[in-house]
């Protein structure tokens, strides 16, 4: 099958599209990607519905342009990749998540599945987490499945670390053993302060991070959460820790010690997993942020590699892995797991939306 997978993710940074060949099980063979900034006007409507629970006209302006900038995406993916929308199966439409509370069986990822099919003239699957999170998983991370399907048996044990705004870790052991949860912040809280503090959307190349100081007593602060402790599957929403105790700091002292946050919690997400992994494979924004990486090997001991070192594109990996997940909700096939998102047992999800 040929799908799209589009993904929004915490950062608020923009979309990212990727076309893959795929059966959704054990063949995947990316085609293009395809990436698009927000401006920073929509990126700060869509931090204002951050946290969210009742729908509003607010929302639904968010929503639809949010579903619109995703069509324009996918056209402008189709042309550069010379392929046909009559080529493509379907689209896998992550949207955008606003609020994510799964102890009270509520998630919220915003995003008009029927508005893109009719837009763009392909089925969509969309709102892949709510079954799983109805039927009392975490509704996250949904990656894993894919991630192992990219794998298969190298280099086990290993772990995959997505460091987005939320930073979350598959870990693939031997005899097919695979753990995932999130482990804490990932770039959310450092975005936020640079945003807040220097007007820029992230701490590039960890300039700020590596001109500061790390306050040790503020990161045992940050570091004293309940989460850490609590036994996998786990997710989080990127604004479940508190950085107030960062506030009063000189901005470079912040960036360090909220990296440093980012680095320990990561550390932390060993103390779950049955043996500890060999190599360790980093996606997402997080891996372009050498003050984050260099922290991460002094802290876990073993090659932290950026994704591209495992031959995979760590720009394309989300969207990809929605992609094969659309396919695997086409044919009937669960997307969540116990082992990944504590759901009860293996979940099919995802809505289709079909294309007129």
């Amino acid at each position: 099958m040929l799908a799209v997978g589009l993904m929004s993710g915490t950062s608020i940074d923009g979309i990212d599209a990727a076309i893959v060949e795929t059966d959704g099980d054990r063949s995947v063979r990316p085609i293009s990607f395809h990436s698009e900034f927000y401006e920073p006007e929509f990126a700060n409507s869509l931090r204002a519905i951050l946290g969210r629970k009742d729908r509003s006209s607010e929302i639904d302006e968010v929503e639809r342009e949010l579903t619109l900038l995703h069509a324009k995406a996918v056209s402008r993916l189709l042309a550069k990749s010379d392929v046909r929308a009559e080529a493509v199966d379907v689209i896998g439409f992550h949207g955008h998540t606003i609020h994510h509370e799964p102890d009270q069986r509520f998630t919220w990822q915003i995003g008009d599945g029927a508005l893109l099919a009719e837009e763009i003239g392909i089925d969509v699957v969309a709102d892949f987490r709510s079954a799983d999170v109805a039927n009392g998983g975490e509704g996250a991370p949904f990656a894993p499945v894919f991630h192992a399907a990219l794998l298969g048996d190298r280099d086990l044990p290993i772990a995959i670390l997505n460091i987005g705004g939320v930073a979350n870790v598959t870990f693939i052991g031997n005899d097919d053993a695979l753990i995932a949860f999130d482990t804490g912040p990932g770039n959310a809280l450092i975005d936020d302060w640079a945003n807040r503090n220097i007007g820029k959307p992230m701490d590039r190349d960890g300039a700020l991070a590596k001109r500061g100081k790390v306050d040790r007593e503020v990161l045992a602060q940050l570091l004293d959460n309940s989460y850490f402790e609590r036994l996998p599957p786990k997710s989080l929403d990127r604004n479940d820790f508190d950085p107030s105790p960062v506030e009063p700091m000189l901005v470079e002292d912040g960036a360090a010690t909220l990296t440093q946050f980012s680095v320990e919690s990561i550390a932390m997400s060993r103390q779950h997993f049955p043996e500890q992994p060999k190599r360790w494979i980093v996606c997402g924004g997080g891996r372009r942020n050498p003050a984050l990486m260099a922290g991460l090997r002094d802290a876990l001991g073993v090659a932290v590699e950026p994704m591209e070192s495992a031959g995979w594109d760590g720009d394309a990996i989300e969207a990809q892995a929605f992609a094969f997940l659309a396919c695997r909700t086409l044919k009937g096939m669960p997307i969540s797991f116990p082992e990944t998102t504590g759901v009860s047992k293996p979940q099919i999800g995802g809505v289709l939306f079909r294309a007129a």
